[in-house]
């Protein structure tokens, strides 16, 4: 479960989206008239790095960006650290490419591998409340599949190739799509697709290949 604060952010999500996108190699188009179409989390297990993936439409193409907010810097990813973020609630907030964080590709790997469901958006306030999930993931892992265990993943940096980035993490490399085809794609033996209102044909998101 992730619990969502009524909180302020300097600077705000779509602030830092602006600032940042232009950078990357990946990306097309002016970022200042960027349209938030939709996010989804996952959740950390230790309940301490926010891990929130953003669906962002800039004319005429959909990009997935991935993040994750941490409480201190996250050693030897100096390279990957977006921006910082004051959060009036949580405080200073670290703010990384989360393609190059571990704790994002652990729950990238139980999502894909083992099915397990994206995080309930919760409401902190009083009263509390669950949020509608604006984006909703289908996986063609199972419950089953988690039986046999998830592989030890020991990732090295990600690498990124035309629109697609690839982490290779052991016995299993990810490729993370970072602009989507919303005309739909040939589903892989193992992966992670999207639907949100306004797109009813899967989307991929992200694959698992063996190494």
């Amino acid at each position: 479960m992730a619990i969502i604060h009524d909180a302020q952010l300097h600077p705000s999500k779509s602030e830092l989206l602006i600032e940042w996108l232009p950078s990357q190699p990946w990306f097309q188009g002016a970022a200042a008239t960027l349209v938030r179409v939709g996010a989804y989390r996952f959740d950390d297990p230790a309940g301490e790095v926010g891990i929130e993936t953003h669906l962002v439409a800039v004319d005429g193409r959909t990009y997935q960006v991935p993040l994750t907010y941490r409480g201190a810097p996250l050693a030897g990813a100096q390279d990957f650290l977006i921006a910082t973020m004051e959060h009036s609630v949580l405080g200073r907030r670290w703010v990384y490419d989360a393609t190059a964080d571990p704790v994002y590709l652990g729950e990238l790997a139980a999502a894909i591998l083992t099915g397990k469901p994206q995080a309930v958006e919760t409401l902190a306030a009083a009263g509390g409340g669950v949020l509608p999930a604006t984006v909703q993931l289908a996986s063609t892992g199972t419950p089953a599949t988690s039986d046999a265990g998830l592989p030890d993943l020991r990732c090295g940096f990600p690498a990124t190739t035309g629109v697609i980035t690839n982490v290779p993490c052991g016995a299993v490399n990810f490729a993370i799509l970072r602009e989507l085809d919303t005309t739909g794609t040939v589903q892989h033996e193992h992966s992670l697709s999207a639907r949100w209102d306004g797109q009813e044909v899967p989307v991929l998101l992200a694959a698992a290949i063996a190494a």
